[in-house]
């Protein structure tokens, strides 16, 4: 019997103009969707990374408890992004649902062969690796370089980079986590989260249209304020320069 990744790679040996496209997302194509409530765990960490995800709708937060018993939330999943796509033996964080979340699961093992096994997926896995350094590297800089109100202007600005149709001066951006979730991904307290916001929307940079749903007034001055200046990046739904990656010849 084929394997999981063996089946997945047949369709590479038949003629180019017969053959779909092959993506990582295609890898999960044919993986029955599973939901999960709002709070429910997904992985654990210490647990044995045996699956690799696909978020198909919602989105995921990611942590870590720390010694102390403190959460530090290390990024949000959205649609199309893949959890455990740095394999290791066992998951190094936690992954929960903000929203009602559905995924799409595939074999930690047979995903990795599929990768060797298709010389189209492995520019594309290593993009996904690339992404997930600049995205480390951004929040390291963040954490580390920026005060409060500049945290949470740039994560403003993350978030409507993902808004479908691009970003403008004024828009909607939907923010599905709360305050809380904000504040352990910015290394704040909720208390200065909720008084910098407060602050935004007294100076007419924000407003608040409902609890999950916020209007950028002023983009320009949220990049100001983020310490950005002029922003310079891609004007696309979540672009980075970390997809212009390619695989080593």
């Amino acid at each position: 019997m084929l394997s999981e990744a063996a089946s997945f790679c047949r369709p590479l040996n038949a003629a180019k103009s017969m053959a779909p496209e092959v993506t990582l997302s295609s890898i999960f194509s044919d993986r029955p969707a599973e939901s999960f409530a709002a709070g429910c765990g997904l992985v654990w960490e210490g647990d044995p990374a045996s699956h690799v995800f696909e978020v198909v709708e919602g989105v995921l937060r990611v942590f870590r408890i720390i010694g102390d018993g403190r959460r530090a939330i290390t990024g949000f999943l959205y649609p199309g992004d893949i959890l455990g796509v740095s394999i290791r033996d066992r998951y190094l964080y936690s992954a929960e649902a903000v929203n009602s979340v559905k995924v799409r699961r595939f074999s930690a093992a047979s995903f990795q062969q599929a990768i060797n096994l298709s010389p189209e997926l492995r520019p594309q896995f290593f993009a996904k690796l690339c992404d997930e350094m600049a995205g480390a590297q951004e929040q390291m800089v963040m954490l580390s370089r920026k005060n409060a109100e500049e945290r949470i202007c740039t994560f403003l600005m993350r978030l409507a980079d993902r808004r479908p149709g691009g970003r403008s001066d004024t828009m909607e951006i939907d923010v599905p986590m709360t305050r809380l979730d904000m504040a352990d991904y910015l290394g704040l307290t909720i208390e200065t989260v909720s008084r910098t916001i407060t602050s935004l929307i007294g100076r007419g940079v924000i407003s608040q249209r409902g609890r999950h749903d916020m209007r950028i007034h002023k983009y320009s001055m949220l990049a100001r304020l983020a310490g950005d200046g002029d922003d310079m990046r891609g004007n696309g739904p979540g672009e980075s320069y970390a997809r212009q990656a390619v695989w080593p010849a």
